[in-house]
């Protein structure tokens, strides 16, 4: 019987180290490497920068593409040989219209009154349209129920 009793105490230790080189056995991770694009000026390459362009270089640039789309070419092979992309393509053209919009503004300024009146003569145009397309409306309506013998 002091055989088994000493049996128990044995058993213990041994599973703790077992514990123990489980927990010691455990693989570790390297660090992670930092990531290359943490300095933008390294990052960027000579295709990729932005390259800003004048307002001569613009207006030539869309110039010459309206001439290409009118001499037979298409506006996507138009942009492509001006060296830009649609997407700039679109900006520039759509950025210069509202500077012409501007100028035509200023010298064509209405007086508060008169933009009053317009504001005026609009709302009444819209309500005799609105009771025009009601009354084609009530027409078709009365129409149709006839014909579904609904009436």
């Amino acid at each position: 019987m002091a055989d088994e009793s000493n049996a128990g105490p044995v058993a213990a230790p041994v599973a703790t180290d077992a514990e123990v080189k489980g927990a010691t056995a455990k693989k570790r991770r390297p660090p992670r490497p930092q990531k290359a694009a943490s300095d933008p000026a390294q990052s960027k390459t000579p295709a990729t920068k932005r390259r800003g362009y004048s307002e001569q270089e613009r207006s030539e640039k869309l110039s010459l593409i309206e001439t290409q789309v009118g001499d037979g070419k298409t506006l996507q092979d138009a942009i492509k040989s001006a060296g830009i992309s649609e997407q700039t393509y679109y900006h520039w053209k759509g950025a210069g219209k509202p500077g012409e919009q501007k100028a035509g503004n200023s010298t064509k300024s209405l007086p508060v009154g008169d933009e009053l009146a317009d504001l005026v003569q609009l709302e009444e145009e819209n309500q005799r349209l609105r009771k025009r397309l009601a009354e084609k409306l009530r027409a078709e309506n009365a129409e149709l129920r006839k014909r579904l013998g609904l009436d």
